[in-house]
């Protein structure tokens, strides 16, 4: 709270009389400092020194460094003060949060907490769960249970953020809807909360991060929208109110933001910054190889993640991950399996093994397969014999290599596994059948083990699988035959029934008289009289043509029609030939042969063409 006006006169009336009072200059101070006048506070400070020693006010010289940013001036005025007072520990505990000491922070905190009795330990509290959610989301360490009763919504929320940091998320999501319903509760009895609930955040730091998870769920798409977003992480004062990890968050967003938005020489820029900044981490490179991806220079972009590796072999893992993604992008299924076989503390993982075994068998090299599933099942028998994952391994080798037709080389896995399991009839089974091909006297002795065929045998009855209501044929029960049609269907099973074969029928204008055609079965241009159709010859065009034609000497030059020419050879099973002088019919009434055929044939194209009209 600030001094009143005839307060304040008073104090400069003092000043004025004596520049040196201590008391005068400390009030003076304090209402800067409640004023918010932090950078006046502390020149009156540093003006008095002399008078204003740092035992009488290093509290507020240490305030005033502390909001004005220099946390580190900040922390050496504490620990430059003869007496560490409880306001002093609280401020140390906070600068210390400012540097991200979170360690040396919760010991001051727990020390706070033992040794103090106000009406501030519950705000004690909420500041030591905020180090462990810190803790445990930026170090990945995992937090210990202080005990502490989530009685307000600060305390849900902090502990929702050491769940997120573990990587348990529905139970932080729990705890975020716990500590929203404890939020409602206060707000419904403190009208200046709601107010500033109601009212447009103002917090840059506030503003940044919730900018940023909104660009960090858009991704590749809506990038208009985070472009805009982006400028809010770039407001005045935002560096003074995240740590480094969010805004070293923020400049990985922006460097892939740059990316999505196909600006290279922006994107490049950025990610070499990052990498000067932290040159061990993995996303600056990674956006680099991406960059170069996309501008189709795979080769470059393999080039570089190998010599991130060669110079940080802590970190090669994955980026030889990536590097293998590469390989496979272009086709060499071989080369990123050699890659992916260098990482030797992955050698022996289930998913390694699965994806080397997959792209091993795509490429068909049925040996390398084996020899993974080999090195790894000596790795666990040597650290973690009859595991589950090493029984697995050795049951997969096992059909692999009987699915591939390497019985023989399956045989030492499934004695492995049948010793594991005796019970075990599959495995028993294959490896009696791989034994077959290899030592058949050793399957015999095997094939001992066996259950027997009554031990086998399923209890199941037939009768009532068979009138279930899935059962599609249902046989009839027989009922008991006496002596005398026991008798009668012997005998009738010895008599053999005669089908009677019936007749064929014949054409309505068969005459038994003529032999039938022996061609009368092969289709007509396959029969050796047929001599096709005469096409191109012009029909007799009676009547046609230009005034005064004749086609009089069409049938005089014709020579089938003359009284001289042989008659036609009759088709085998015809009557007789009629004489071709005989019924001569004059040319004007003969009828073109075929004509009625070509008449129908063209009204039904027409009839078909006639969809479209004119």
């Amino acid at each position: 709270m600030g001094f009143c006006n005839c307060k304040n006169i008073r104090l400069l009336q003092i000043l004025q009389i004596s520049k040196d009072d201590v008391t005068a200059l400390q009030c003076k101070v304090v209402c800067l400092i409640q004023n918010g006048n932090f950078k006046e506070a502390l020149s009156v400070i540093n003006t008095h020194t002399k008078v204003l020693t740092s035992d009488i006010i290093a509290f507020e010289k240490a305030y005033c460094e502390y909001r004005l940013n220099r946390i580190e001036n900040a922390l050496k005025t504490i620990q430059s003060a003869s007496q560490q007072t409880d306001k002093l520990k609280e401020l140390y505990g906070q600068v210390l949060y400012r540097l991200e000491r979170y360690d040396d922070c919760l010991a001051t905190y727990r020390d706070l907490i033992r040794n103090s009795q106000d009406e501030y330990e519950e705000e004690r509290k909420t500041n030591l769960s905020a180090v462990v959610a810190a803790q445990s989301t930026w170090e990945k360490v995992m937090p210990e249970d202080l005990g502490l009763r989530e009685a307000t919504y600060e305390l849900c929320y902090n502990s929702a953020c050491a769940l997120i940091g573990q990587g348990k998320l529905n139970e932080a999501m729990k705890k975020l809807q716990k500590a929203e319903g404890e939020e409602r509760k206060a707000t419904v009895n403190n009208n200046v909360l709601s107010t500033f609930l109601n009212c447009r955040p103002t917090d840059v730091g506030l503003l940044a991060v919730i900018a940023n998870n909104i660009i960090t769920i858009n991704k590749d798409q809506n990038v208009f929208d985070s472009k805009k977003k982006v400028k809010l992480t770039n407001a005045e004062g935002v560096e003074h109110k995240l740590s480094k990890k969010q805004l070293q968050a923020i400049e990985f967003n922006k460097a892939l933001l740059a990316m999505y938005t196909n600006q290279a020489d922006q994107c490049r820029k950025l990610s070499a910054s990052l990498q000067s900044q932290s040159p061990e981490h993995l996303l600056p490179v990674l956006i680099q190889a991406a960059q170069l991806c996309r501008e189709k220079q795979h080769a470059k972009a393999v080039g570089l993640l190998q010599d991130f590796a060669d110079q940080h072999p802590a970190n090669a893992a994955e980026i030889k991950l990536t590097m293998a993604q590469l390989k496979i992008a272009q086709g060499s299924v071989t080369k990123a399996c050699m890659i992916l076989r260098s990482i030797e503390e992955l050698q022996h993982k289930p998913g390694m093994v699965s994806a080397l075994v997959t792209m091993y068998s795509h490429e068909e090299d049925i040996d390398s397969a084996i020899e993974v599933f080999t090195q790894a099942i000596q790795w666990y028998q040597q650290f973690q014999p009859k595991s589950p994952v090493h029984l697995s391994l050795i049951r997969e080798a096992a059909n692999f290599k009987l699915k591939h037709g390497r019985k023989k080389e399956a045989i030492s896995d499934l004695e492995e596994l049948w010793k594991q399991n005796p019970k075990d009839v599959h495995t028993l089974a294959q490896l009696i059948s791989a034994y077959s091909l290899v030592d058949p006297e050793k399957a015999k002795v095997l094939s001992k083990h066996l259950p027997s065929s009554d031990t086998m045998s399923l209890k199941v009855d037939v009768d009532a699988l068979e009138n279930s209501h899935g059962a599609t044929y249902v046989r009839k029960k027989a009922g008991k035959l006496t002596g005398d049609t026991q008798q009668k269907e012997q005998g009738q099973g010895d008599v053999k029934k005669k089908k009677k074969k019936k007749k064929g029928k014949l054409p309505k204008n068969y005459d038994p008289k003529v032999t039938p055609d022996p061609e009368r079965w092969l289709p007509m241009r396959e029969r050796s009289y047929y001599r096709g159709r005469k096409k191109g010859k012009k029909k007799d065009q009676v009547g046609k043509g230009t005034q005064g034609s004749t086609t009089a000497g069409s049938s005089e030059l014709d020579a089938s029609r003359t009284a001289s020419s042989p008659p036609t050879s009759p088709r085998p099973g015809s009557a007789a030939a009629v004489s071709a002088t005989s019924n001569v019919i004059p040319p004007r009434h003969q009828k073109p042969a075929g004509a009625p055929a070509t008449k129908k044939k063209q009204q039904q194209k027409k009839k078909k063409g006639a969809k479209g009209g004119w």
